[in-house]
């Protein structure tokens, strides 16, 4: 198993570990990272979806354990809390490429498009749960018995769906294919395979969410409940029905969508040969059927139907070769190359920086700062809420606010999140929720992206800005092109004119004594 191409695979998602630099989802640090600093450092944030408990520990406790590791041998720095996961992930995701590779018996095709992708690269050493779960998807595809009784491909589907109960609608029509073709009869297969694996695998997920969780639970049940019956995942943005249609396959696919259209369109019109691939096709429509019907649309939701994708394409791909020049297959694989080179390159290098970049300055920040009286930093991020990670890429227990942005889980009449209410009226907000005496009592360091300066420019007249990081070529609404760090003026170093000055304008606006920056 263990040949050159699974090394090949390893050094290739190790290298995304240093090479993709850049913001994604929030989800990459605030369900993973920051749960499994928070387990096993004992300080941390933990998001609504933890406490009302619609999320599986597995993931982070197995991120927690690595922390609990480099701690025990006094290693556990910044540096390493925020690359030796990624650099697991990307082992386990090197994985799944093998065995996406013996899936695809071992096409060269199929190693150069999974190689190529630049949405796999882009996210494969990414630690949240799509990447985990397209990681199970690839695993358990190589397994799934397309002309035998095997079922070992339930082991990965289980544990997939407990981790992220969304991940088994792709296998619906797989599995509807594998009860139909087998030669078992259905009730033996249901109960003695499907029902006994899945209850094996539910035994361990759940008691492992409810050692964590302190009491008995079900976070699949609980992730569905608030998602689909309550329709949560709307509060965090809408697209039309046909966005994955004109957006979201496109873009994951890149430059392969269109030999995949090609593809498609072969394996509809001659049906009865391309067997195995109308079936995987079933299940990408099917998938992006279901997901059209949700409100709340992403890119990252497409990737466990990424590897059907790619399978499908390099199928094609190899038959389209053997009659092709060769002069034609080095102009494909050129093309390939340099549309996805360019996309991972820009993605991973250049697009959504510096909310990352800031970090290790924070953290410096953190370490050797005091203000006038001798208290550590105090960071307030004035930002679109989960803007960037937080003590997993600090690592000391100081002060650290951002705006929140929970859903209305109370059902209150007229809710307007805090993040929205402060960007309503940025000034106004400060003064409701910032004290203004004694000027100490303000954070000693803001975050905001340079499109906020002029709205707060009367608050930030006591601070000064002490570094400046590029973000985005593409600023838009909220988020700017770059983010800046602003530090607060020693109070005795203010001229009396200035601090009187803020004192008269903002003093009545302010209520005074607010803690609410410290919860």
């Amino acid at each position: 198993m263990w040949n050159r191409t699974f090394w090949v695979f390893v050094a290739l998602r190790v290298a995304s570990v240093f090479l993709v630099t850049t913001w994604f989802v929030p989800d990459e640090y605030w369900q993973s990272l920051e749960v499994a600093h928070r387990l096993a450092f004992g300080y941390g944030h933990l998001t609504w979806e933890w406490t009302a408990g619609i999320r599986s520990y597995l993931y982070p406790a197995l991120i927690a354990g690595l922390y609990k590791l480099l701690a025990v041998f006094n290693l556990d720095t910044v540096d390493l809390l925020t690359m030796l996961p990624r650099i697991l992930q990307a082992c386990l995701s090197a994985y799944g490429d093998y065995r996406f590779y013996v899936w695809c018996k071992r096409s060269k095709w199929s190693m150069f498009l999974l190689a190529s992708s630049w949405c796999w690269f882009y996210v494969g050493s990414r630690t949240m749960a799509n990447t985990l779960e397209t990681t199970l998807t690839m695993v358990a595809l190589s397994y799934f018995p397309w002309v035998s009784e095997c079922t070992r491909f339930l082991w990965p589907v289980a544990l997939s769906f407990f981790i992220r109960p969304t991940s088994v609608i792709p296998w619906v029509p797989l599995c509807l294919y594998h009860i139909k073709k087998s030669t078992h009869p259905t009730w033996e297969l249901l109960l003695k395979r499907y029902l006994l694996i899945g209850a094996l695998t539910g035994l361990l997920c759940v008691g492992i969410d409810s050692y964590f969780h302190g009491t008995l639970l079900f976070s699949s049940f609980e992730f569905l409940k608030y998602n689909v019956l309550k329709g949560v995942g709307s509060f965090y943005g809408e697209h039309p029905w046909y966005w994955y249609l004109y957006a979201g396959l496109p873009v994951v696919l890149g430059i392969s969508v269109l030999p995949f259209l090609l593809a498609s369109y072969e394996t509809v019109r001659h049906r009865k040969v391309f067997k195995e691939r109308l079936v995987l096709l079933y299940s990408v429509f099917f998938t992006i059927l279901v997901y059209s019907l949700l409100s709340h649309k992403e890119f990252r939701f497409l990737l466990p139907i990424l590897p059907m994708c790619l399978f499908v394409t390099a199928d094609y791909l190899s038959r389209w070769s053997r009659k092709a020049s060769s002069k034609m297959i080095w102009l494909v694989a050129l093309l390939v190359v340099a549309v996805n080179g360019l996309m991972a390159g820009y993605t991973g290098l250049v697009h959504q920086r510096g909310t990352l970049d800031v970090m290790p300055y924070l953290a410096s920040t953190a370490r050797d700062y005091r203000d006038e009286f001798s208290n550590p930093a105090k960071v307030f991020f004035l930002m679109p809420c989960h803007s960037t990670p937080l003590y997993s890429h600090v690592h000391q227990n100081v002060t650290m606010r951002f705006l929140h942005c929970e859903p209305n889980l109370a059902d209150k009449e007229n809710y307007v999140d805090e993040a929205d209410q402060f960007f309503d009226n940025p000034m106004v907000w400060i003064r409701r929720n910032l004290p203004v005496h004694p000027l100490s009592a303000l954070p000693t360091h803001v975050v905001a992206f340079d499109v906020l300066e002029q709205q707060i420019k009367d608050f930030l007249s006591i601070y000064q800005e002490k570094a400046s990081f590029f973000h985005t070529d593409y600023p838009s609404g909220r988020v700017g092109g770059y983010v800046k760090v602003y530090e607060r003026f020693d109070p005795n170093a203010i001229p009396p004119s200035t601090t009187a000055s803020v004192s008269a304008n903002e003093e009545d606006d302010y209520e005074t004594g607010n803690d609410e920056y410290n919860s």
